[in-house]
């Protein structure tokens, strides 16, 4: 009976996704909401520009829907209704792809090239977080982080500050990796199925609606998204994953595994600091090709689909070796 909530989920966000995604292509064609292209970029990339962008908004507003159809004409008890945990659901993802969406409107719609500023983006990404972490201790909601199955440390009110570096540092990590076709999406797919799979072992019904309907939904982007894109997700669609990802790892009380799940947006964004720091330190030099790293995999000769593909086995692999440790300690 529990497999037909993730059944519901994911089939009902796909149709939609599939749906929805088709119709609203040519309608960013016509109003113009296509992507810029940096020109210090790959000289690859240049012939992308002008494909539609912003299409990630249909991870928050498809996920929403599919969750009200359920309540409202599939549950018949299955899940009992839970406002606080959905609140703490809803909030950093619309938080989060509301961010995003000022910023590619400020791009795309205004000719903006800088969009948000960083200091503001920054500002308005740590508000969410700490309403987040309001909304959590408001309502009572564990704020230990456990090391093993039995091994835990009580961080109290130094536990918003974990949480700020998953919310922050994970939306962040994904908009740094969503630079190729399907590359963010897919890698978010593995992630999210990863704690799709520890809800269900937790019992934890809503997050697993959840996580199943925003998985079902990034499956149907992919069909458009994958190389050549016919439409890109955006900052409204990098930020709203990212923050979709961590927050399930915050309320599925799995978040060091947070680190191995998304292992490769990690290394991702680990490679762009390592850039910026060794340019500054050697005054000019750079550590790798281009930063982040799917770039300087392409300027070493391998074509994209060969880099979304090795990143893809990656995050495989890291999500496997996540789900192995869950067992063992379950």
């Amino acid at each position: 009976m529990v497999l037909k909530i993730i059944y519901f989920g994911m089939a009902v966000a796909l149709v939609l996704s599939i749906i929805i995604i088709p119709l609203i292509i040519p309608y960013m064609k016509r109003l113009k909401f296509g992507q810029s292209i940096r020109l210090e970029g790959p000289a690859s990339h240049q012939n992308k520009s002008g494909t539609p962008t912003m299409g990630g908004i249909i991870f928050s507003l498809v996920t929403l829907v599919v969750v009200l159809l359920f309540y409202l004409f599939y549950n018949r008890g299955l899940i009992e209704f839970n406002l606080t945990n959905w609140t703490l659901i809803f909030v950093p993802l619309f938080g989060y792809a509301l961010i995003g969406f000022i910023d590619d409107y400020l791009i795309v719609v205004k000719k903006n090239n800088e969009g948000l500023k960083p200091k503001i983006k920054f500002a308005l990404q740590i508000i969410i977080a700490a309403l987040f972490f309001y909304l959590y201790l408001k309502n009572d909601y564990p704020t230990e982080i456990y090391f093993t199955k039995s091994l835990y440390l009580d961080f109290k009110w130094f536990y918003g500050i974990i949480i700020f570096f998953m919310l922050v540092g994970g939306t962040n990590a994904v908009n740094l990796t969503d630079g190729l076709d399907g590359l963010a999406a897919g890698l978010s797919s593995f992630a999210l199925a990863t704690f799709t799979f520890i809800a269900y072992i937790n019992q934890q019904y809503d997050l697993m609606l959840f996580g199943s309907a925003i998985l079902g939904t990034i499956l149907g982007f992919l069909i458009f998204n994958s190389h050549p894109a016919k439409i890109f997700m955006g900052d409204t669609g990098s930020l709203t994953l990212g923050a979709a990802i961590s927050t399930m790892a915050i309320l599925t009380k799995w978040e060091l595994l947070l680190i191995l799940v998304g292992g490769v947006f990690v290394l991702e964004t680990l490679s762009d600091i390592i850039q910026v720091l060794y340019f500054k330190k050697t005054k000019g030099k750079r550590f790798f090709k281009m930063a982040p790293l799917h770039h300087h995999f392409e300027l070493s000769g391998y074509k994209e689909s060969t880099v979304v593909l090795i990143f893809y086995l990656c995050g495989l692999l890291f999500s496997l070796l996540g789900i192995v440790i869950v067992l063992a300690n379950t």
